[in-house]
């Protein structure tokens, strides 16, 4: 297992995900606003998926982080890593909650993410899986420079989404600094 550590960029802390910010992921889960993950949930799917994302941790030792930014603590996100048993590649993920678009706070942080993967966990590839309705995520996915890629294996075939594959970051540094 990897020990993750908390990332911190210019402006936002990734941290592993914890039990006082059940209420804000539930509370996204059972929004129109997870429409492109499968939802809204019932409150015990949406319970039990944020109990995914903090046993992903447990498991490998390494996930998607809650997103704050530095003057709170409070989530405005999920971003990470991603891969559970059943998917055919690793994904780098992200969901942004009500109130957090359009600050730039999901590329800032899908950045370290991306760069994260490589460069500490060791990564060959990564991939985003998208809704093909969602038009933010997949904005998101090419300004972080990723490509679709419609030959990739799909991590859920009766329920196709698009793939976008993520290069490999320069190692500049530039992105975030571990703590």
């Amino acid at each position: 297992m990897t020990n993750t550590p908390t990332i911190t960029t210019d402006r936002l802390i990734l941290r592993k995900p914890a039990a006082r910010d059940v209420d804000t992921v539930v509370a996204f889960f059972l929004s129109d606003r997870a429409a492109h993950v499968g939802g809204p949930y019932t409150l015990g799917k949406a319970w039990r998926q944020f109990a995914a994302e903090v046993g992903h941790w447990d498991l490998l030792g390494f996930g998607m982080w809650a997103v704050t930014t530095k003057e709170s603590d409070q989530i405005i996100g999920l971003i990470g890593p991603w891969c559970p048993a059943d998917w055919p590649e690793t994904e780098i993920g992200w969901l942004m909650f009500e109130g957090s678009e359009g600050k730039g706070y999901a590329f800032e942080a899908a950045q370290a993410a991306v760069r994260h993967a490589y460069e500490v966990l060791g990564w060959e590839t990564a991939v985003s899986y998208i809704d093909q309705d969602n038009k933010r995520s997949i904005a998101l996915a090419e300004r972080l420079g990723a490509v679709y890629d419609p030959e990739a294996p799909q991590p859920k075939p009766d329920q196709p989404c698009l793939i976008y594959r993520h290069p490999r970051p320069e190692p500049d540094g530039s992105v975030e600094a571990y703590a």
